[in-house]
Parts: C-alpha cells; structure tokens; sequence
C-alpha cells in the first residue's frame, strides 16, 4: 500500500500570503495614486495663464500649492485668492475642493466597508452591530449617499449665504449666488478658501454668515457616516452606533470647551475680542472654536491672538474631527480612545470600555499607531522649520498643524516662508489628508492571528 503524502501546498500558501499582502496596500495605494493625479490635474490648470488676473500665468509653486490646499481641504495659501487668481482660477479652487471632499468621504466609507468585509464572520458581526453606516453594502449605496448629504447641505447653505449676501450687503444677484455656493462647498468640505482677502473678518459679528458656514463646517467634519445614521435613526440615542454617539460626545464637548476656552482667553484682547461687543465677542469666540475642527475660515485675526490661545489652537487643530468626513486631524475617535485607554490603566481596568462595550485591543494599539506616528510627523517639520527660518516657535508650530491637520488657519506667515518649506507645507498636507485614512486601514488589514505567544517581559515604565 503506498505512502499517503500531504499535498503540496506551499506554493498556494505562497500565492496567498502575497495576496492578501497586496490586498492590505491596494486600497492605500488607490487613494494616494487618486489623490496625487487630481493634484497634478490641478496644478497644470491653476498654472495656465488664464486662471491668473493680470499678465503671465501663475507660478509653478504658486499653483502646485493652492492646488494641494484645494485638493486636500486645507485654506492655506501663498497668494491672496481673491485678487491673484481669476475667475476661471477661483472655478478651478472650487472643483478641487468639491473633488476633494467628495473622494475623502468617499474613500473613508468604501475603505470602511472593505476592512468589515476583510475580518472574520465574529467580527464582521460585531462591525455590522456597532457601526452601522461603516458596512453600508456596496459601492453606489456609498456613493448616491455621500452625494446626497453633499448636495443638500452645500445647497441650504449657499441659498442662505447669497440671500444674505444680497439683502445685506447689496450685491448683485449673480455675485451673491456665486458667493454662497463657493463659500457653501468651502464651508462643508472643511476647506476655509474665502473670496475676501481677509477671510471672513468683516463678517465677524453678523450670525446670520458665520452660523451657516459653522453649521456647514461641522456637519462635514462629523462624518458621512455619522450624518447618515443620525438620519435614519432618529427615534433615539440609544439606536445609535458606538462610532456615532462617540464622535457626537467627543465633538460636542470639544466645541463647548473650545468656545469656553477662546472666548476666555481673548476677551481682553484688544486685537481680537477686546474691540467686539459682549454679544459679538461670543459669536466670534463660537466661530473661532468651531474652525480648528478643521476648516481654516478666520473672522478674527489669527496673528494677534495670545501665545496661549494659539497653543490650544493647536490642540484643537490637531485632534480634528471626526472620521470618514472632511475633517482632518487624528480624528475624534482616535483620541477618545486615548483617554480612555488611560483612564483604564489609571484605574487598573484590563478592559478599556466605552458604552457598555469593551474595546478590542487591536483598536487601541491603532489608535496609539496613528496618533504617535502624526506626532512625529509633526514634531519633524517643526524643528526643520523652526531651525531654517526667523520666525518664533508658536508661529511655526502653528504652521505646520494647521497644515498637517488640513485646517487652513494660519499666523500669516505661510506667503513669506522659504520655498523650500511652502513645499514641505505641501507634503504635509497631502500626507495629512491621505495619511491617517491609509494608515488606520492598513493597520486594520494587516492583523494576523498567530497559533503561539512569547513568554512575557516587563521593561521598566516611568
């Protein structure tokens, strides 16, 4: 009787193993490859002459940069908007922002739906039960989606903004019309472009122009899939998946404190809140909390802000908002994931627990990849730039989050750095739009279940 041999299957396991390792790097790949062909689009078109006012078309740098602070969402520039670029150039600002936005919410939800589908049936159960609008079945179920908040936010906003635009401040009809849907798609896709060559500063007191464009600024920032739930499910909190009631807490007590805190800290200031009216001075300390969330419109000036004030900035800027939305940052979900994390070791918990759930562990472990490798990131760029150029270390510091963070907001210095770090601006907004999307779905990927564990080591801490 012969020998019964095992099959070979080493080269099937080979075979599989690349591809699932191809699998963990294709959707990063799509995203970054999408983005970086909407940025060269962009800057070829900014770069003709005719997206230029005056004589000679815009420079190199010039168009490569506001077409990556178009693209990736972010507000910050190197020319002034209104009176550099021409119409056709403001159309195109315009796309790229709608481009930009669209994708990212696009591809966050299509990764989220590709990483449910990649887990286990355990998981994918556990996924489906607790984030809902994450697994939402396939590719046009996500698209028509996205596209219809889109449409619906930017389209209430825009007919409020222009009728106010009109009666308020007697511009034509066209004008205003054309004011309310670039400052509409502006404001929810988080971008803070403006056509006034100081921002919304002379809009400063007037709520009925800051309170939509905030309102906008905020529903892009939760999240497609946060906006979508709530939504569908309106009949109480309790229906709501964890993701949503998380990114609702944590953005609503970072918007309350953030108010508190900017209010509080600029109210004698002179430059800022100081010169306002007690009613003014809290619409603009409102809309300045609201901005770092990460859309870059200012109606205060930034540059007289207190050192204090724009360290918490700071904070704001690089937490974020929340995920799968236009919001930059390491996104609301992470750091409150953070703190909880903590919070558990303070109190000797080995589960970290949020809403009557326990975390997995794998969550943390991601949550602390994304915020450790953006700190870095951050704190790079600020040394490089803090070392190669006069200005002071707040100035800097600010610069690069608002950057990284794609917020947009700015101390006033982006026009007058070297060339050398307005082009580091642009690697880091580009790898701040497309960096912690890629990251965190990559890191989900890639989990792999080993059939041994290593004996245990404890290295001192603290």
């Amino acid at each position: 009787m012969p020998l019964l041999r095992p099959r070979p299957s080493a080269g099937r396991a080979v075979t599989g193993t690349r591809r699932v390792r191809d699998d963990v790097h294709r959707p990063g790949r799509v995203v970054v490859a999408a983005f970086a062909v909407g940025l060269v689009v962009g800057t070829v078109l900014l770069a003709l002459p005719v997206a230029r006012r005056g004589p000679g078309g815009a420079g190199l740098l010039e168009a490569l940069f506001t077409a990556t602070s178009a693209l990736c969402v972010t507000g910050l520039a190197v020319v002034d908007t209104p009176t550099y670029w021409s119409p056709f150039g403001q159309v195109v600002i315009l796309a790229l922002i709608q481009v930009g936005g669209f994708g990212i919410m696009t591809f966050a939800s299509l990764l989220g739906l590709l990483v449910s589908r990649r887990l286990g049936l355990g998981s994918r159960m556990v996924a489906a039960t607790e984030t809902k609008t994450v697994g939402m079945g396939d590719l046009r179920s996500v698209l028509l989606g996205v596209a219809r908040v889109t449409l619906v936010v930017e389209g209430v906003t825009a007919v409020v903004l222009a009728v106010r635009f009109a009666t308020a401040y007697d511009e034509p009809p066209l004008r205003a019309a054309w004011l309310g849907v670039f400052h509409a798609v502006s404001a929810f896709n988080n971008a803070g472009f403006a056509l006034w060559s100081d921002n919304l500063m002379g809009f400063v007191t007037d709520p009925w122009v800051c309170l939509p464009i905030a309102a906008a600024v905020l529903l892009g920032g939760l999240g497609f899939p946060v906006v979508l739930e709530v939504l569908r499910e309106r009949r109480g909190v309790r229906r709501w998946s964890v993701h949503t009631r998380l990114t609702l807490l944590v953005s609503g007590v970072l918007l309350v404190g953030g108010t508190l805190f900017v209010t509080a800290a600029e109210w004698a200031n002179p430059r800022t809140l100081g010169a306002l009216d007690p009613a003014g001075r809290l619409l603009a300390g409102f809309f300045a909390a609201v901005m770092p969330r990460t859309a870059g419109f200012n109606s205060l000036d930034v540059g007289a802000m207190n050192t204090g004030t724009l360290l918490g900035t700071d904070v704001l800027m690089f937490i974020g908002g929340g995920s799968a939305g236009t919001a930059g940052g390491i996104k609301v979900g992470t750091f409150a994931v953070l703190l909880l994390a903590i919070a558990a070791e303070l109190r000797g918990d080995p589960d970290v627990t949020l809403f009557d759930r326990r975390l997995a562990p794998a969550t943390v472990r991601q949550a602390l990849s994304v915020a450790l490798v953006s700190v870095a990131v951050v704190v790079a760029s600020t040394v490089v730039v803090a070392m190669t150029s006069p200005y002071t270390l707040d100035q800097v510091l600010f610069e690069v989050v608002s950057a990284f963070a794609t917020v947009g907001l700015s101390t006033g210095i982006t026009a007058d750095l070297a060339a050398g770090h307005q082009l580091l601006l642009v690697l880091l907004m580009f790898a701040g739009r497309v960096g912690p999307v890629t990251l965190a779905s990559a890191l989900v990927l890639r989990q792999s279940h080993r059939m041994f564990r290593r004996p245990e080591g404890r290295p001192l801490i603290g």
